[in-house]
């Protein structure tokens, strides 16, 4: 059973985050501090949390400043779902229930009050009385006559008929035939049964029909009743699940018999690694008390070693285990000397977990780095939790690994990926390292611009707060970083919206064998035209051939005047969108090139309507004519809308003039870097 949908309302900052997609294997939530990724993540483990924690309580979770609404009755508790999930069925979930509802959506949903539901999309629909009522009559024109034949001469006792009008009476035709409606209809067929007469063929059918009909709605529970039991755990990660390293375990033994601790997290760590390695605390403790044998007795002599090899082996079988995961996570360096293998060892009531380096020195846990630490904790956590007690559980991370360095951070991302394959993964993050350039489909964006509306989750890629994309910049930028001087030609750009136009325009001119833009030439936007010079000097520096495409407006003219620029790439290498565009504006920009789409482009998308402006503003540049007119305009937000455009249109969807400007472009950059 997969995640698949989720919705979460009136949980903490959350009014209503909308119904968000969930991918199969992993998906990364992004956004602000304060925008209610943790109270999304902590809504979605209350479907089904792997333990007794802590439940809804209305009083600290449901939204305060409407709480009001809850004591003056507004609000009834069990009206409202804070929670709503939707699952999609697999092999072995769709073999375990009736036939007709395999290709459903199982649904589930709780509530503040910690009551819950669940439903099925899909299936048979629950049949309505009055789909049924003539075959009913029609039964019971059959069944009535024989029954008063055959209680001639018995006391007077109601026909079928009767009896079946006394309890349908209230119903109307568009009732459904569900709960205690199709019991009592089910058990006057049942009782009318033996009155059918044997062989008929037409009444037998249509009893059949009828029970079947009754039917549905008993099924459709059982496939229910099933599905619940069948729901995946939802378990939860956080920064302070941390397994202390020493550990005394009488101590540790007393507190959680007798309760003494009032966080319920403060030994959830150091459980956790108890049930990896298989005991529980007082079971540790008392195999550490063996007691010593008397001098020459064999048989005392043989229980002590066993009870203490016992012990020594599951330590050393679980330390091997993390040892393992603990390299393909931590990928040490072993350049660096970093350590790579972890050891559990116990003496007498202590329990410590050790790092040995590569001198073989062991060092405890809590004196190595606190990613290193963190990562230890991760795993002990998640195979107690996930691997062992829970398979194909859903894995929620709540801003894992924000203590290791961003290259362990990228290198996590590869451990979580892999996790995923077996276990549905969920985490919030701001690191760009843990978002990787291939993985945007994977981003849920997650903000709150305004409190009375609350916390938002954006399927799609977009955000009204440029925080919230923050991470994805990021992202993009290391990425790209990373690709320079890789390429033997490359143009630069002056922003991120430039390389989003020449790179899909150029796509749709490839796709239809207009022109082709040179695919060793890397795009390489400079966030400004003044910085434009710096892109040139580091890329000159390494040899490599370099040109800019640059807007003929005032930042564009600003740009190649510097004589540094000049210099370095020389006059040739400077292309204008001037030298492509053909029209009245006198200082075109590369959204120029594409103006009558892009006016197509925003008012079919984005609600922005500039087309008397733009007939009547024809040498103004299209950029200063959205700005003028659109009190919200943002070249990014036109960017996007021009980039989701071009996915479902081709290159005749263009004007000849832009397609003749765009040809004339591509060419002069596959010369200037031939």
């Amino acid at each position: 059973m997969l995640l698949k949908k989720a919705r979460v309302r009136q949980y903490r900052s959350i009014r209503d985050t909308g119904l968000f997609d969930i991918e199969d294997a992993k998906t990364i939530l992004i956004g602000p501090n304060e925008a209610g990724k943790t109270a999304v993540l902590e809504a979605l483990h209350k479907i089904n949390p792997p333990g007794a924690l802590r439940n809804f309580d209305a009083l600290r979770d449901y939204p305060r400043s409407e709480f009001n609404d809850i004591i003056t009755g507004k609000v009834r508790l069990e009206d409202t779902t804070l929670v709503e999930a939707h699952f999609a069925l697999g092999r072995e979930d769709k073999e375990a229930i009736p036939m007709e509802f395999r290709d459903c959506v199982y649904v589930y949903g709780r509530r503040p009050d910690n009551s819950a539901w669940h439903a099925l999309n899909g299936g048979p629909p629950p049949p309505q009385y009055g789909d049924f009522k003539k075959d009913l009559a029609r039964l019971c024109g059959h069944i009535d006559s024989r029954a008063q034949s055959d209680s001639k001469g018995s006391p007077a006792s109601p026909i079928p008929s009767a009896l079946l009008a006394a309890f349908t009476k209230d119903w109307a035709d568009s009732d459904e035939l569900t709960g205690n409606r199709a019991t009592q209809l089910k058990a006057w067929l049942e009782k009318i049964f033996p009155k059918i007469e044997e062989g008929n063929e037409i009444e037998e059918k249509r009893y059949d029909h009828l029970i079947a009909a009754v039917d549905i709605d008993e099924r459709r529970n059982t496939a229910l009743r099933i599905l619940h039991q069948r729901r995946p755990v939802f378990v939860r990660f956080r920064d302070y699940f941390r397994v202390r390293p020493l550990i005394h375990l009488e101590h540790l033994a007393q507190r959680l018999e007798k309760n003494l601790v009032d966080d319920e997290y403060y030994d959830y760590g150091n459980q956790c690694l108890l049930r990896l390695l298989g005991f529980s605390a007082r079971e540790l403790s008392n195999l550490g008390k063996a007691a010593e044998p008397e001098p020459g007795d064999i048989e005392a002599l043989q229980k002590y070693r066993d009870q203490l090899d016992r012990r020594s082996y599951q330590l050393n079988a679980a330390s091997v285990r993390l040892t393992e995961e603990l390299r393909r996570a931590w990928v040490p360096d072993l350049k660096r000397g970093e350590a790579d293998r972890l050891r559990i060892v116990a003496d007498g009531q202590y329990l410590k977990v050790v790092v040995e380096d590569d001198l073989g020195v062991e060092i405890e846990l809590d004196q190595r780095s606190e990613g290193f630490q963190w990562l230890v904790s991760f795993f002990v956590v998640f195979f107690a939790e996930a691997a062992d007690r829970h398979k194909n559980a859903v894995l929620l991370l709540d801003e894992p690994g924000l203590s290791l360095h961003g290259l362990k951070q990228r290198d996590f991302r590869e451990t979580i990926s892999r996790l995923a394959e077996s276990n549905q993964t969920l985490y919030t993050t701001h690191s760009p390292f843990l978002v990787g350039p291939d993985e945007l489909n994977l981003v849920r964006v997650v903000e709150m611009t305004d409190r009375k509306i609350g916390t938002k989750v954006h399927t799609n890629i977009t955000a009204q707060d440029p925080a919230a994309l923050l991470p994805l910049q990021e992202a993009l930028g290391y990425d790209l970083a990373q690709s320079l001087f890789t390429q033997q030609r490359n143009l630069i750009l002056e922003s991120l919206t430039d390389y989003w136009y020449v790179d899909a325009v150029a796509q749709l001119l490839r796709d239809t064998n207009v022109i082709d833009l040179n695919e060793k030439i890397a795009l390489v936007p400079a966030s400004s035209a003044g910085k434009v010079v710096y892109w040139a000097t580091i890329l000159h520096a390494h040899k490599l051939k370099v040109a800019a495409l640059l807007d003929s407006d005032a930042a564009g003219d600003q740009a190649p005047n510097q004589d540094r620029l000049v210099h370095l790439l020389g006059n040739k290498a400077v292309v204008r969108t001037k030298d492509a565009y053909s029209g009245p504006v006198d200082k075109p920009t590369i959204e120029d090139l594409l103006r009558k789409t892009l006016i197509h482009v925003a008012k079919d998308n984005l609600g922005w309507d500039v087309t008397e402006a733009a007939k009547t503003q024809a040498d103004r540049s299209i950029v200063d004519v959205f700005a003028g007119e659109i009190s919200d305009f943002s070249k990014y937000r036109l960017a996007k809308a021009f980039m989701r455009w071009t996915r479902d249109h081709r290159a005749s969807d263009l004007s000849d003039n832009e397609r003749s400007q765009w040809k004339k472009l591509i060419g002069t950059i596959n010369w200037t870097l031939k």
